[in-house]
């Protein structure tokens, strides 16, 4: 079983972070496998963190997502709505393009279904806080 977090990450104009892996070609949302011992939060803020390189805050839990990785392992990935504090993304291995996104367009470039349903959760959590 492989253990992952990471973050839905929102803007204050509402628009979500999104990532490039090109190693697998894909748009993702920032997220990471847990180290040894690590707390899913923690390693939200580090993996969030090392691959958009904004530090950001846990703002809420949005849940968590289940599935078989690329590898054929199952995958069990924990998300919270994240708000970024500081800091600008530098291209890297792992992820060479992060984006801000309006939803809509978010939506039409994440790769994997799961991931828009997640920053969609996480957009709506977003908009309630605001109001």
């Amino acid at each position: 079983m492989v253990h992952a977090a990471g973050g839905v990450v929102v803007d204050a104009e509402g628009r979500v972070a999104v990532v490039h892996r090109p190693k697998y070609d894909d748009w993702t949302l920032p997220k990471g496998k847990l180290l040894a011992g690590e707390e899913p939060v923690a390693g939200a803020i580090r993996e969030v963190e090392e691959e958009t390189g904004f530090r950001c805050a846990p703002i809420e839990p949005l849940g968590r997502l289940e599935y078989v990785d690329q590898q054929g392992r199952p995958k069990v990935v924990d998300y919270w709505l994240m708000v970024p504090l500081d800091g600008a993304f530098a291209p890297g291995d792992e992820v060479d393009e992060t984006r801000w996104m309006a939803p809509a367009d978010a939506a039409s470039l994440l790769t994997f279904e799961r991931d828009t349903g997640m920053a969609k959760k996480g957009l709506e959590a977003w908009a309630r806080r605001r109001t």
